[in-house]
């Protein structure tokens, strides 16, 4: 069977390539994001497989792996993501945002504060242009309140 690729992958494909994390120079030295490299690529035109490859702000080295793919049946964008940091299973569902021009990917995650609970988490990937891109990453703490974690952005490599 052979699967209709649609507005959604496509805009998926847009995130294959190579990319590094841009460093933020507002933060001091210490702060700043250490080297950080993904990879993406589409299987068959329906998922996007992105590996990253890099250094823990802490130290050491560390591996990551998202698939993201559009489930026509649900109408929405699914996925997962690993780290090799931490044995959780993340799962997405997600959903395009016409008004930012980004996907907003919605998980539930473990509450590092309080073991054995969980939260509402989002990582909302926008694609600035062609060759930068954003992700921030959201938690909803337990009054409801989404607040940022982190944000990252990157530029494409050998554009």
């Amino acid at each position: 069977m052979k699967v209709d690729i649609q507005t959604e992958h496509h805009w998926l494909e847009r995130m294959t390539g190579d990319w590094e994390i841009i460093p933020d120079m507002s933060l001091p030295e210490t702060e700043r994001t250490t080297e950080w490299i993904e990879r993406g690529r589409m299987l068959h035109g329906v998922w996007l497989v992105v590996e990253g490859h890099g250094q823990m702000p802490g130290g050491g080295d560390a591996t990551t792996l998202m698939t993201l793919g559009f489930d026509r049946a649900k109408g929405q964008f699914v996925g997962s993501w690993v780290g090799s940091m931490m044995d959780h299973l993340w799962v997405y569902d997600g959903h395009w945002n016409e008004a930012h021009k980004s996907l907003s990917l919605d998980c539930e995650g473990p509450d590092w504060e309080n073991p054995g609970q969980t939260l509402k988490y989002r990582d909302i990937y926008t694609l600035n242009d062609d060759n930068t891109r954003t992700l921030t990453a959201m938690v909803q703490s337990t009054d409801g309140e989404w607040k940022r974690l982190m944000q990252n952005h990157y530029r494409r490599i050998n554009p």
